[in-house]
């Protein structure tokens, strides 16, 4: 059975005419007539009792049009979610994203994209960069918020710059240099430093060792945490200083300061990440709606 016949052969049903079913079809009525006797003829069965007159479903055929019609709605579903598919208006979406990075803009990202594509189930999943590597080479996440890639694998996907954060020192607010409006990093030399962790963000922590070494010193390490949170908390409970992102200001950090570095123009990129080789009408969609909004997102990250 194939469902040319099934469905001339629903139609010649609903019709009760052969010569009605091929008008509705755009075809000539043999054509109707050979697809109902070859039917016939691979079921052992009558489908219709033909008279002069008139076409009659047999009760046989009767179980077959209940069948053929569930056949038919399936496959015009398949289509219709094929083609959904394909336009990116079903599916599921995996979003990693560093969260002092994106707190201010991915919540406002997702309900535009949501309100476009409803049917997509979106997975928002906060990752460090490292995890978010791991991630996106084994194809756990569609789409990364995070630094730039090493650049060993770089060239396997797709890169699109969203704003561009620089490194600050944060302060407890009862600290000496909690007022200064910008300080040089040689000014901290002799603090307890937190620093977020290398296994985490293998990029920042080398780059605050170096900076802190053109400033003439090796920092003293009271902290390697996991999380930004913890470190701006560990700031505000007077454990030791830190130097880390501008954007860790949006996340929980009463009692901390953040003080721009004289001389240091480090430039720490965030970036949204998916695989080169990745066809997806979903990701696509997402993309498309993240660099309409690039301007405000950075807009964002000023204040």
């Amino acid at each position: 059975m194939d469902i040319k016949s099934l469905k001339s052969f629903v139609v010649v049903a609903k019709h009760k005419s052969f010569s009605e079913a091929a008008r509705e079809l755009n075809t000539v009525q043999p054509a109707i007539s050979r697809q109902i006797a070859a039917l016939e003829d691979e079921l052992s069965v009558n489908l219709f009792k033909r008279t002069s007159r008139e076409v009659n479903i047999t009760e046989v055929g009767k179980q077959l049009l209940v069948d053929a019609t569930a056949i038919l709605a399936m496959t015009e579903q398949a289509k219709s979610q094929v083609k959904r598919a394909n336009n990116g208006q079903i599916g599921t979406l995996h979003i990693a994203h560093l969260s002092s990075a994106c707190f201010t803009f991915m919540a406002k990202l997702v309900r535009r994209y949501k309100q476009q594509y409803p049917a997509v189930n979106v997975v928002l999943l906060e990752m460090t960069a490292t995890e978010q590597i791991d991630a996106l080479q084994t194809g756990r996440i569609d789409i990364a918020f995070s630094r730039p890639l090493p650049s060993g694998i770089a060239q396997d996907f797709v890169t699109h710059s969203i704003y561009v954060d620089k490194l600050v020192a944060i302060v407890n607010q009862d600290h000496p240099l909690s007022n200064q409006k910008n300080i040089a990093l040689a000014e901290l030399k002799n603090e307890s430093f937190i620093i977020f962790n290398r296994d985490e963000a293998l990029g920042l922590f080398d780059e605050t060792i170096m900076q802190c070494k053109q400033a003439g010193f090796s920092p003293s390490i009271v902290s390697q945490p996991r999380h930004m949170q913890t470190l701006v908390t560990e700031v505000a409970a007077g454990l030791g200083v830190a130097i880390a992102p501008f954007c860790v200001r949006k996340l929980y950090s009463d009692a901390c300061h953040f003080i721009p570095l004289i001389k240091v123009q480090t430039a720490i990129p965030l970036q949204l990440q998916y695989r080169r080789n990745e066809e997806s009408a979903i990701i696509d969609a997402f993309t498309d709606i993240v660099l309409d909004c690039k301007e405000d997102i950075q807009k964002s990250m000023e204040t």
